[in-house]
């Protein structure tokens, strides 16, 4: 069997949607879904999407702000759905959207969403490894990657990897906006 990894792959290769009801050990007592349940599925998502690109198992190692701005009750039906938006050298960013609908088959609506990191693990060394880039498809996969790098430098400037004054990326941008 060949394991070489690819030097890209395209976003639909690891496209992953799951669903769930949501049942009565999943809430709180108001009847809505908990916030833990929910950030649970979203990281199995995006886990399978990121490992699925990266031809490796990955590891989570953080997620961007989670909105919960709509309750979700019991009986609804959830449909997460992860695409990669970017690859780093051994990481990879994962949008995870979260759509939710009642069980008789209501119209979808856009609960929460969030970007996920994840860095691909050698399963013999326990290190990083180098994963393969991204080919984006759609005009939609674009403008989601497009603020990508940006989104890297905050997260690495609020866990303390990299000092504010060496966001290149980001301090561009702001100097573009005038």
């Amino acid at each position: 069997m060949d394991n070489t990894i690819p030097n890209s792959r395209p976003v639909s290769f690891s496209r992953t949607v799951m669903t769930e009801l949501i049942m009565p050990d999943d809430t709180n007592p108001l009847g809505n879904l908990m916030g833990g349940n929910l950030m649970r599925w979203m990281d199995i998502a995006g886990s399978i999407c990121a490992g699925r690109h990266c031809g490796s198992l990955v590891v989570t190692v953080s997620v961007d702000h989670v909105n919960f701005s709509k309750p979700i009750k019991l009986g609804d039906v959830i449909t997460l759905t992860a695409t990669v938006t970017k690859a780093f050298h051994t990481s990879v960013e994962v949008y995870v959207e979260v759509m939710t609908s009642s069980f008789e088959g209501g119209i979808p609506e856009k609960s929460n969403h969030a970007f996920m990191t994840f860095v691909a693990i050698d399963k013999e060394t326990l290190q990083p490894k180098a994963i393969p880039a991204v080919e984006l498809e759609t005009a939609e996969q674009k403008k989601l990657a497009e603020p990508a790098s940006r989104r890297r430098e905050v997260r690495l400037i609020l866990s303390g990897r990299m000092k504010a004054e060496d966001a290149t990326d980001l301090r561009a941008y702001f100097s573009q906006m005038g």
